[in-house]
């Protein structure tokens, strides 16, 4: 956040507590990219494994380890930065709840140029709360993650379309299948 105020001169942002953000952005937000955010301690072993087998780099970060880059480290590919993000992701499990975990990604993550976190977004995309968005909405949102520079929850390309349909399937499987359990009070 610090880095990109520098380069356009302010952002938007604000932070909102859990308990102000509808649950269904919760769930979004897992569906899209953390399914088993409830089973893990922080590394999707299966993802990691599936990622090296796939061979075309395609990530395999946790929210936590989204977390723990975002909050505490620099972006980059670098190995001090992963060996760092390796040793501070368990400890994050370890001493935050997996609520305070989304919590907390949900109020850092970029949603578009200089917008960060999800009370900016709900107003900067939709005029609402967080705590008033609907399915479509919160599932929007998560579909224009990891790249929301590069795609728009108010102006859905077709493929954002796709992936929100998909992302708001996924969130309500969560919600019926007791995996939303372990961020949901």
């Amino acid at each position: 956040m610090r880095q990109e105020a520098a380069r356009l001169g302010g952002i938007k942002q604000s932070w909102v507590s859990a308990d102000e953000i509808a649950p269904v952005m919760f769930r979004s937000v897992v569906a899209a990219e953390d399914a088993n955010f409830c089973a893990h301690w922080g590394f999707d072993m299966n993802a990691i494994r599936a990622a090296l087998a796939d061979g075309t780099g395609r990530g395999a970060s946790t929210l936590t380890q989204q977390v723990v880059k975002n909050a505490y480290l620099w972006h980059g590919r670098n190995w001090s930065r992963k060996a760092l993000e390796a040793v501070l992701t368990p400890l994050v499990e370890l001493i935050w709840p997996k609520r305070r975990i989304l919590e907390v990604y949900l109020n850092i993550a970029e949603f578009d140029e200089g917008v960060f976190g999800v009370k900016a977004a709900a107003q900067h995309y939709f005029g609402v709360t967080p705590a008033k968005m609907s399915p479509l909405q919160a599932a929007r949102l998560a579909a224009i993650l990891p790249a929301p520079k590069d795609r728009s929850a108010s102006k859905p390309s077709n493929y954002i379309r796709k992936r929100t349909a998909r992302i708001r399937d996924g969130a309500e499987t969560i919600r019926r299948d007791g995996r939303a359990k372990c961020f949901e009070s």
